[in-house]
């Protein structure tokens, strides 16, 4: 089973879209049982929160369905877990850094990274942050695209 953990700044946009997606691209191929995919955060300021509403209002636009949650920091523990870490940008890797220290394991990824022709030379875009642009549709295509090239990598 491949282990997936999805990354942002507050785990109520970004990442939890990521995990949605994800989770409906997965099991649109019959695939969920070869997938864990969760999303956390890299600060404590959303914990609690469930996923913004208009990030809600995007997926459900789009037929991806989602379920209540809450928003939690990445941990340690997290790191150890999963076997792929994909954060939504670079900003996301300082923060994660402070968290764990250093990325051991590469397990580390940016979303984008998959969308580039040799994944394991790529330093791909970084998703933009509907947060602070507002335009959630931009941001839902950039993670689908993302999503659908991470699915061909890990089944490849």
């Amino acid at each position: 089973m491949k282990k997936i953990m999805f990354v942002c700044h507050g785990n109520i946009c970004r990442s939890p879209m990521a995990e949605f997606i994800m989770k409906d691209i997965v099991s649109r191929c019959s695939l969920n049982d070869a997938f864990c995919i969760e999303s956390t955060a890299t600060s404590s300021e959303e914990t609690g929160n469930d996923i913004y509403p208009r990030a809600a209002a995007v997926l459900s636009r789009h037929g991806i369905g989602f379920s209540h949650r809450r928003a939690r920091r990445f941990t340690v523990a997290d790191y150890e877990k999963f076997d792929m870490v994909v954060v939504m940008e670079e900003y996301n890797i300082g923060n994660l850094m402070r968290i764990i220290g250093d990325d051991r394991c590469k397990k580390i990824w940016k979303l984008l990274d998959f969308t580039c022709a040799d994944v394991q030379r790529c330093c791909g875009d970084d998703i933009s942050d509907p947060w602070y642009h507002g335009n959630f549709e931009q941001t839902y295509d950039e993670i689908v695209s993302g999503c659908n090239a991470l699915l061909k990598y890990c089944t490849r």
